[in-house]
């Protein structure tokens, strides 16, 4: 049947290029999804799925440094189609392979340029492509998307903004990190940038979510609402950096001075990232939502074989609190040895030294402070079978990447944390790409913190195990109680985690009610339940993943910490089960014979049946952690209990306000 449509519309194809608007129309694998497009004076596509249009008739283009504009009067010179079926390796992700059907057309144009577009049964992308043989810059890139109706959206401004900034620098610098604002597109503040993904509500329980894939030398693109149209959302880059200067937190960012007029500097012949529109039919559909994976580029790297997934014993959330201890805690060898000792002892992957073991302000990750000796601690973790990743500011790793990556590698260090790059121009995206690049010829893995949206980049170079671009568990060492992130992480699976992988650094044993929560940067707690706490190593999709609590608050939980310590990062299949963006959310992930079942509510407290039908036929031996009778007065409160099930049957569980609960299911 897919031959079929494609030879109609070829021919359709054909018949329509005498005509001066030309008309193109494309659908996905299984008919309901199409792209109509129109070119001729402008290039206008809208997009339908069965009877509702998703996307009203929106512009795109992309215009030269010289003035060549791609996409006003366009002159085509080719266009061919076709479909692909496939499966494609996913070896550190949520899935061992992902799906990969769809349908393609490519228009070829006067002028050394074209257009790809795919059609997926789960949404549509589109890019530009340049045929040219000389270098060139890119003046400004239009994408706009126009919508129907007044849709609700689902939106993350970039936090920091000053109304008078008509030209967005101060949001040009900001850390992808923030809870989202559910607001109608009417209603949207047209002076504030908007990161990516964002989701919008369309009718008949359908969702669009809007981010980009394969960003690469190339600024990452910001939505703003249109000035003049309601409906509409139009693109916005940051410039090229003319000028940039050693500044911000410990003097350990560049920070742009000076602009350039134009977005990017272009090679010849290369690929634009690809704008792209993700559909659902059912909310559950988005959290195991696999379309960054395939519209990536493929991995280059040769061998991926010492790249190693796990957790990660983690001692900034928790200030290096410590107690039971003869000695004084923070940043020293003692300090580290033991955690380390903690790591052993429970088959933790690695131990992070954070912001602290480098000197402060000198943006030198060859000065090591006196307290630490580097390499005695690697050699002690060796040992142990604990390995060492070292935190990084941007500016310090980028100024002298080679040097340090060598050096650090041959001393036996895992990994960095590279922290506050706080921009997306292409300088900071350039950056990203060669920091993934140099670390791989390190064998040292990578975990971006202060980051953009991963935007592919997992499949590219997946030494990159995680990202932050997430409003993570660290803002509630700070951040005031109305700042609400039991309802973020129930939204979150649904937007950000399309992207891939986020450092969120879960794992709080200190948790609290909506009432009872408070700030406290020594000795933090979450927002919601304990149970919600391990849910999250289920829901969360992290295949670097944090113990963000102290040593001494996990081994006076030793059921908690079991079940975190045990459960694995990387899986081999996810199935989402029970779903509503806001509200609720329940994901199983197997791995090997194991299926692992987690779940998450808003503050509104309620009563989830779980169907078990994924499950291969047999029996299981489950075991639950669930919200205990008291968990909405005392969000520590938990139940810990073993059951015997069968494929098929329904798990029926009461979640506390804020609460959740996590599960093994071990095949008898």
């Amino acid at each position: 049947m897919k031959r079929l449509i494609f030879t109609l519309s070829f021919f359709f194809f054909i018949g329509t290029l005498t005509y001066p608007q030309k008309q193109f129309s494309l659908l996905s694998p299984n008919g309901k999804l199409k792209l109509s497009l129109s070119v001729g004076d402008k290039i206008l596509y809208s997009l339908s799925h069965e009877s509702d249009v998703l996307i009203a008739p929106s512009a795109l283009s992309l215009t030269l440094g010289s003035g060549e504009s791609w996409g006003k009067d366009a002159k085509i010179r080719n266009t061919k189609t076709q479909s692909k079926t496939g499966n494609i390796p996913s070896p550190f992700s949520k899935s061992a392979t992902v799906q990969d059907d769809y349908n393609e057309l490519v228009i070829n144009f006067k002028g050394d340029w074209g257009l790809e577009f795919r059609a997926y049964n789960d949404g549509l992308a589109y890019r530009f492509v340049s045929h040219k043989k000389q270098a060139f810059t890119v003046q400004a890139e239009e994408a706009a998307f126009c919508f129907p109706e007044d849709f609700r959206t689902y939106t993350p401004y970039v936090r920091d903004y000053n109304e008078n900034d008509s030209h967005f620098e101060k949001q040009f610098h900001n850390s992808f990190e923030n809870t989202y604002t559910y607001t109608a597109l009417s209603g949207l503040n047209p002076k504030r940038l908007i990161f990516l993904p964002m989701l919008i509500e369309a009718g008949n329980n359908k969702k669009i979510c809007l981010t980009e894939v394969n960003l690469e030398a190339y600024p990452g693109m910001y939505l703003k609402k249109n000035d003049s149209k309601a409906y509409e959302l139009n693109a916005v880059y940051a410039p090229y950096p003319a000028n940039a200067e050693q500044g911000g937190h410990n003097m350990l960012q560049k920070r742009v001075t000076k602009r350039e007029d134009f977005i990017a500097k272009a090679s010849g012949q290369r690929e634009f990232p690809w704008r792209v529109a993700i559909i659902s039919t059912d909310d559950k559909q988005l959290a195991v939502n696999d379309m960054t994976y395939r519209l990536a580029s493929p991995s280059r790297l040769n061998d991926i074989s010492w790249i190693k997934p796990g957790k990660v014993a983690w001692e900034w959330w928790n200030d290096w609190n410590l107690y039971g201890v003869d000695f004084k805690t923070g940043v020293n060898n003692d300090t580290y040895k033991y955690y380390i000792d903690f790591a052993s002892k429970n088959g933790i992957e690695y131990v992070i030294l954070d912001e602290g073991w480098a000197v402060n302000k000198k943006a030198d990750l060859l000065q090591v402070v006196p307290q630490i000796n580097l390499q005695e601690l690697v050699d002690y973790g060796k040992e142990r079978n604990v390995g060492i990743i070292l935190w990084a500011g941007y500016w310090a790793f980028d100024r002298d990447m080679e040097k340090v990556c060598k050096h650090y590698s041959e001393m036996g260090v895992k990994g960095f944390k590279v922290d506050f790059m706080d921009r997306d121009d292409q300088e900071m995206v350039d950056f990203i790409h060669r920091a993934s690049q140099t670390a791989a010829k390190y064998r040292l893995v990578l975990d971006f913190h202060g980051m953009y949206k991963p935007a592919g980049l997992q499949r590219t170079y997946p030494n990159v195990l995680n990202f932050e671009g997430v409003h993570g568990l660290e803002q509630l060492k700070w951040s005031p109680p109305s700042v609400d992130m039991v309802t973020y992480d129930v939204t979150v699976p649904f937007i950000r985690m399309i992207a891939g992988q986020m450092d969120y650094t879960q794992g709080a044993m200190r948790n609290a009610t909506q009432s009872n929560y408070r700030p406290v940067n020594s000795e933090p707690m979450s927002q919601g339940t304990r149970c919600r706490q391990l849910g999250l190593y289920v829901v969360f999709e992290s295949p670097l993943n944090m113990l963000c609590d102290s040593p001494s608050n996990y081994m006076d939980e030793p059921e908690s910490l079991d079940f975190i310590a045990k459960i694995p990062t990387v899986w081999d299949e996810s199935v989402a089960l029970n779903a509503k963006v806001a509200e609720y959310v329940a994901v199983a992930r197997r791995k090997g014979a194991n299926w692992y079942v987690g779940g998450l509510t808003n503050w509104t407290a309620r009563d989830m049946e779980i169907d078990l039908s994924f499950l291969p036929e047999g029996n299981y031996s489950m075991t639950l952690f669930r919200d205990g009778i008291n968990a909405d007065r005392a969000a520590r409160d938990y139940i810990k209990e073993t059951r015997k099930l069968r494929s098929g049957d329904k798990l029926k569980l009461h979640l506390a306000p804020g609460g959740g609960f996590a599960a093994k299911l071990e095949k008898q």
